[in-house]
């Protein structure tokens, strides 16, 4: 069973109002509308609002990068799954590597960021993935399960039946390492594995997207492995051309 693809762009701390208008008149324009699968753009907080006006009239949908596990208070720097829904947010990145390793969020704190978004209407995009030293050791399958293990025992086991996962090997993200198809598959063919095991009703329709240093030359070489169903997209997605280019790596 192959699902529909999807490609998720990450502008990170990147982006100015500019930019951003021409990005999006630029993208629509080449792209058309997809026929086989889904875009997400997560642009930084503060450009939320201009995204929003722009994709209204697009098959673009609008995510947001992060998300706090309450849905108010005291939380300097933080927003909550309500606040993104005002601004038609469908999905949210959580867990992403820089956040865990910049930033100190756990696999404890971002299970909680993960339940927040589900009961706030919003789809988590769950980042999972090892670093070099994680690889080299061969614990790479006990990292990942790891980390899926903490969203199962805060959500429960069906946590996953309306998210996305990501798998983001930390040793690709930005060197241009990619992993190889077959580097990524075996860890996705154990992510959906994992689902099935507890959740055999819903783990087939779960998408699990590949996210380290994807471009747009080895965008299709992942894209027919089996349990590869899209991308989480960093700096490539910065640049029409090459986001484009991997929209078309993945048939979307």
């Amino acid at each position: 069973m192959k699902r529909k693809p999807l490609v998720v762009a990450n502008w990170k701390m990147h982006g100015q109002r500019a930019w951003i208008e021409g990005f999006v008149r630029e993208f629509v324009r080449a792209q058309g509308t997809p026929q086989h699968g889904e875009v997400v753009l997560c642009p930084p907080f503060v450009f939320l609002a201009q995204l929003q006006d722009a994709l209204k009239k697009t098959h673009i949908s609008l995510g947001a990068q992060n998300v706090h596990g309450a849905e108010q208070g005291p939380f300097t720097g933080e927003v909550s799954a309500p606040m993104l829904k005002e601004f038609d947010c469908t999905h949210v990145i959580v867990g992403h590597s820089e956040r865990r390793t910049l930033f100190g969020e756990t696999d404890a704190t971002v299970a909680a960021r993960f339940a927040a978004a589900m009961k706030g209407g919003l789809v988590p995009v769950l980042c999972v993935g090892e670093n070099s030293a994680e690889r080299q050791a061969g614990i790479t399958e006990q990292k990942v399960r790891e980390q899926l293990d903490a969203v199962v025992d805060f959500a429960g086991p069906g946590a996953f039946a309306n998210a996305v996962v990501a798998y983001e090997p930390v040793w690709a993200i930005g060197t241009g390492n990619t992993a190889t198809p077959a580097q990524a598959q075996a860890v996705h063919g154990f992510i959906r594995d994992y689902l099935r095991a507890i959740d055999s009703d819903n783990c087939e329709n779960v998408r699990i997207l590949y996210g380290g240093s994807v471009r747009g030359d080895n965008a299709a070489r992942l894209a027919v492995e089996p349990d590869i169903d899209g991308a989480l997209v960093g700096g490539a997605s910065m640049a029409v051309k090459d986001f484009l280019a991997i929209c078309a790596g993945f048939n979307v």
